[in-house]
């Protein structure tokens, strides 16, 4: 028995020391940086993909780098990230050449925003929104739209304050969020007519699924059905004063949205009203800027997928 004990022991102590390895050799790495292999293309704005980008930059990019005082895209703290992830700043996007992005590239961008590589070869950890699956046409449309010379993305000379990530977010960098690879055809968009497959376009593509979905950490970007408890809520965001929102089932289950008509989802998606009058509460926010037949689709795909019973207890 004490023999067992002994090797107990040291097989402890062993373990203790590799992990305490680990986490040093992660917390000195810190998050890893990658070759940058950028394609070579230029986007030709015109009038509709400027509104396109416009919309769609609303919708994806502005609740997290839009300064509330200045309407500029100079980036804030993002309070509402998961405490767990440490101290995150989201960053000037602006078109300044020292402070924001100005000297990236249509390409650089293209790059960034699909696989999480930074022009110089920094990633960008799963917190910010990547594009692995938007269509061209839509690529196109964000990056005329940030190359523009709209107000919101004028050049600012507002400097970045750097973000503090927390050993879990550099071991997860190091382990299991990688860069996600460039599409090696052409994406495009779902023909309007299948509602369905235009529904899942938007909610992978707004980014819905990692929120509304049990856990950040267990979300699969590349395969999104794949995800654990895929769209059924329970996942943990913070509104603006640090507190836990757990967020909606929204799969068919009478404890998600199976009680609900495509009138009640239309109008809570676009006007931020539940059927019972309440209001969403922040990190949600209305899709001011979705059509009513965008809305549709999304119901209509929602109706769609699997039921699951996750009633889920909201404060």
């Amino acid at each position: 028995m004490k023999k067992f004990l002994k090797v107990a022991v040291i097989l402890i102590g062993l373990l203790v020391i590799v992990i305490g390895g680990f986490l040093a050799f992660v917390q000195i790495k810190g998050i890893p940086s990658y070759e940058t292999t950028e394609p070579r293309n230029y986007v030709e704005p015109d009038s509709a993909k400027l509104a396109q980008g416009e919309r769609l930059v609303g919708m994806l990019c502005a609740s997290c780098h839009l300064n509330p005082g200045t309407q500029k895209l100079t980036g804030k703290q993002m309070t509402d990230a998961p405490a767990e992830f440490g101290e995150i700043h989201a960053p000037n996007i602006t078109q300044d050449p020292d402070y924001g992005i100005g000297e990236y590239t249509d390409s650089e961008l293209a790059y960034l925003l699909r696989t999480g590589i930074k022009r110089n070869g920094d990633y960008a950890p799963a917190y910010m929104v990547k594009l692995p699956h938007i269509s061209d046409y839509d690529m196109e449309s964000i990056i005329a739209f940030l190359k523009s010379n709209h107000r919101m993305v004028a050049p600012a000379k507002v400097e970045t304050i750097p973000s503090k990530p927390s050993i879990l977010t550099k071991a997860l960098c190091n382990l299991a969020w990688k860069p996600f690879p460039m599409p090696e055809e052409k994406i495009e968009v779902p023909d309007s007519s299948d509602r369905v497959a235009l529904g899942r376009y938007l909610v992978v593509n707004l980014d819905c699924f990692p929120c509304h979905s049990p856990d950040f950490k267990k979300v699969d970007y590349l395969n999104p059905e794949n995800t654990l408890g895929y769209l059924s809520g329970g996942n943990s965001p913070l509104n603006l004063e640090g507190e836990v929102v757990k967020t909606a089932n929204l799969t068919p289950h009478p404890t998600g949205i199976g009680n609900w008509t495509e009138e009640e989802f239309i109008r809570t998606l676009k006007t931020g009203q539940r059927p019972n009058g309440e209001a969403l509460r922040y990190p949600m926010m209305p899709y001011t800027r979705i059509t009513d037949k965008e809305a549709s689709a999304i119901f209509a795909y929602l109706q769609s997928i699997p039921p699951v019973d996750n009633k889920v207890e909201r404060d």
